[in-house]
């Protein structure tokens, strides 16, 4: 049996105010096409299934379309929420889907901890593994409020409610293991959390705020493979056992384009040990990270690969300049208006600006003028070009008032 894991799907994000509608739909294209030529029997999705609590009409019907299409395929689908998801929002249409080979798992306070098991089947109908299907676990789900606990003892309650979580259901798993006599049958446990010793990216949200940062990897049952959400970049999480992170399928921060997206294939064989292999995704949406001065950016402009199917790629351009230059915007957009790229993010590089300024040892106030302190002094700023004006015009107003006053 093959079975795929996936997580952070994130329909309906908007990226700086862009759609990624096309990449999911090409996402899920790509994925099918997966599914029928493995022979993929299950698709296991850690969690975050949209990206807001309440998605776009796009988004929901993006992933009905989904799950109608793989009906020609009999692969099951096993959907599980994460904390971008709205437990509302997923179970409006559970038992609707549940006809369409499709299991929404949302939390135990919905469910009940025995829904949570789940035998998988092959495509001849023989149970080829336990699926241990845990989503997010929010804290009031599984932990008891009590009063005059310190924050150290908080978390360690959180801590120790979720390890309980995870054990009993695992407990469950190996009695029916014991009860059909199949204590071979490998157990796949599900996770969306923060586990110790991972790689974050900046789109991933903290989730246990000011009581528990991460979970740790011995704190999991001795599962053959826990398939987790949650962090965005594919990776494995140390332990005896396979912990991964499947990663998400485009990427939903400039800084996750330094590693490949990929989904993670796992495979059952009778009598041999559970094995998997990652699938690079495809890149469906060209985009670059140019940092260096203006100079440097032309040269990385003219070797930029153009997209061939009428795309534009998107760019995060971070811009290395000693001097405030109120006219940065118009520099580099006359810089790139005849390539197929579209600027995203156009931001200065605060510690060149402020090296550049300290380093300047012989250089006195009196040498400066006011405007030339005020101007190296806003360079320092995260602020973007038309605030920036905007403070430069208040200065010069301010500056001429007390000129006038003094006149």
């Amino acid at each position: 049996m093959k079975i795929v894991h996936t997580s952070d799907w994130h329909l309906g994000q908007f990226f700086y105010a862009r759609s990624r509608a096309a990449e999911h739909q090409a996402f899920f294209h790509w994925l099918k096409a997966l599914v029928i030529d493995q022979g993929v029997e299950a698709i296991i999705v850690a969690g975050d299934i949209f990206d807001t609590a309440t998605p776009a009409s796009y988004a929901r019907e993006l992933l009905n379309q989904f799950i109608v299409s793989l009906q020609e395929t009999s692969c099951q689908l096993y959907l599980l929420a994460g904390n971008h998801d709205s437990v509302a929002t997923l179970n409006e249409s559970r038992d609707l889907v549940a006809c369409l080979n499709t299991h929404i798992i949302t939390g135990p306070s919905e469910q009940g901890a025995d829904s949570t098991l789940f035998p998988l089947k092959d495509a001849q109908g023989n149970i080829a593994a336990l699926l241990c299907a845990i989503p997010y676990l929010r804290p009031r789900d599984i932990q008891l409020s009590q009063a005059g606990l310190s924050g150290r003892e908080k978390q360690q309650d959180l801590l120790q409610a979720i390890t309980r979580y995870y054990h009993d259901i695992f407990q469950q798993a190996r009695d029916y293991q014991q009860q059909n006599q199949r204590d071979n049958l490998p157990i796949i446990a599900t996770g969306h959390l923060t586990a110790l010793g991972v790689t974050k990216s900046d789109s991933v949200r903290d989730i246990y705020i000011g009581s528990l940062e991460a979970f740790p990897a011995s704190a999991f049952p001795p599962a053959d493979y826990i398939a987790l959400g949650h962090i965005h970049r594919a990776q494995n999480v140390s332990g005896d056992k396979p912990i991964r992170y499947s990663g998400s399928p485009i990427p939903l921060s400039f800084d996750e384009l330094g590693s490949p997206k990929s989904i993670t294939l796992i495979t059952l064989t009778e009598k041999e040990p559970l094995s998997w292999q990652t699938c690079e995704i495809p890149c469906f949406q060209p985009m670059q990270v140019l940092k260096g001065t203006l100079g440097e950016l032309a040269e990385q402009l003219a070797v930029l690969e153009q997209p061939k199917n009428g795309q534009k790629i998107w760019l995060d351009i971070e811009i290395h300049h000693e001097e405030y230059l109120s006219d940065l915007q118009q520099r580099v957009e006359k810089m790139t208006e005849n390539l197929a790229v579209e600027i995203l993010l156009l931001r200065r590089k605060r510690v060149q600006a402020a090296a550049a300024l300290s380093t300047k040892i012989k250089e006195t106030l009196s040498e400066l003028t006011p405007e030339e302190v005020f101007r190296r002094r806003l360079a320092q700023e995260t602020l973007d070009d038309a605030q920036q004006r905007t403070m430069l015009q208040m200065f010069r107003e301010v500056s001429a008032q007390l000129d006038e006053e003094q006149g």
